[in-house]
Parts: structure tokens; sequence; C-alpha cells
């Protein structure tokens, strides 16, 4: 079962980022273009949008979750403290008892760098939907999985580096020395990748990309698909006429 630790969290976590994250695309979407043809550039921006509005609601969540995870994992730096938690219920208590609210928030700065990685997704997938859509009707299963699992590649590959320190800075329990402090987000991020040149390379910097990805496309491939046959699917029941090239 050890594969599976914190999966209740990281469900949970999954379902209020992209329901956050959806809802506000798609509403200023719908503000913005207003009937029109959308475009890459304005895709880009409510991708931002949308991705700065995810990370300050449910970074909290994200927080939580990878403690959760690394719970009871064994760890060969000793500068990095062991956690305990019961529940999610727990460990929000235990971080706000022994850290303090601001706490939850760790990891907020490359978090928000990080918006452009769901920004380029969008970019890329609408991009991508938008070719398909002048030479065919609708997209089919097929089309949606393949470029969401495309577009995702790429936004993971580009800002994999930030992905590495936004885990580091969430866990939270490593410490530095001499001082023996423990880490902030924002001025630590730099100092961070450093680190991790200088230890492993710059390749060290992609190290663990390939479970990554593997992970990453695979979901947001699934995710694409249930979502554009969620979105056909529900004009229809509205008996609405929906424009695909949108």
């Amino acid at each position: 079962l050890a594969p599976y630790r914190g999966w209740f969290p990281v469900i949970s976590s999954l379902c209020c980022s992209n329901f956050v994250y959806f809802y506000t695309f798609n509403s200023l979407k719908a503000l913005w273009v207003k009937g029109q043809h959308s475009t890459t550039g304005k895709d880009l921006v409510l991708g931002v949008v949308a991705g700065v509005v995810n990370v300050l609601l449910t970074t909290p969540l994200w927080v939580v979750n990878t403690r959760l995870k690394l719970q009871g994992a064994k760890f060969r730096n000793e500068d990095i403290v062991p956690t305990n938690y019961k529940g999610i219920i727990d460990a929000f208590h235990q971080i706000i008892r022994d850290e303090g609210v601001l706490a939850l928030w760790n990891g907020t700065f490359p978090s928000l760098l990080l918006v452009f990685n769901p920004a380029i997704q969008f970019m890329f997938y609408e991009g991508f939907k938008r070719k398909l859509l002048k030479k065919q009707l609708q997209l089919t299963s097929l089309d949606a999985f393949v470029i969401g699992a495309i577009a995702k590649a790429v936004a993971t590959t580009l800002t994999y580096p930030l992905q590495t320190v936004q885990s580091i800075l969430r866990f939270g329990r490593h410490r530095l020395n001499p001082e023996n402090r423990t880490l902030g987000s924002l001025r630590n991020v730099l100092y961070l990748l450093q680190q991790r040149v200088r230890r492993f390379g710059l390749m060290g910097l992609y190290k663990g990309l390939e479970a990554k990805l593997l992970q990453t496309v695979l979901t947001a491939a699934l995710m694409f698909l249930v979502y554009e046959k969620l979105t056909a699917a529900t004009f229809t029941v509205m008996g609405l006429k929906h424009s695909r090239r949108r």
C-alpha cells in the first residue's frame, strides 16, 4: 500500500484545484471572448490568471498533501525533520500550531511562477484543438487524449525544475545549516536550485522527470478527454447549440 500513501488528500486536492482552475478559466473566457474566436495570446493570459487564483486558494491543500505523501519515508538527509500526522485535519492542526498559519502557503512563490505550467498546457491544447476543428466538426476521444497528453508533456518539461523546488518548500521540514532554520518560500528558491545544480549537475534539475511525465501526462490526457465529453454532454442535455470552434 506504500505507493498509494496519501491517495485521499491527492484526490481531494485535485478535485478542488481542477474545479477552481476550470471554473475560473471558462468564466473569464466567457466574459472576454464573448462568442468571438479565441487566440493563443488570450488563452495564455486567461490561463495565467486562472492559475494565480487556483494557487492562492488551494496551496494549503497541496502543502498537507505533500506532507502526508512523504510521511513515513526514510530520508538520507539528516536535516529533514520527520512528521507524524493522523490525517488531513490533524495535519492542518499541527502545521498551524507548530509553524503558524502562513506555513500552509509554503511554496507559494514557485507555485505562482508555475501558473505558467497550466497556462502553457491550455495554450497548446487550445491551439491544437483549433487546428483540428478547422479540418473536422468535433474532437474525437482519441484527439482529446493525444493533444491533452502532448500539451501537458511540453508544460511539465519546461517547468519541472520549479516543481522540484515547490515540493521541497511544501514539505517544509528541511533545515538549513549551520543556522538550523526552516526554509522560507521566496528567499530560498534560487538557493535550492543552485544546491541541486552543485550536487547533481544541470541534469539534477530534471531528476525524476520520467516518473513525473508518466503521472502528469496520463492524468492530463484523461482529464481533457473527460472534460470534452462532459462539456458536450452538458450542452446537449441543456439543449444548447455549442460551437466547438470556440
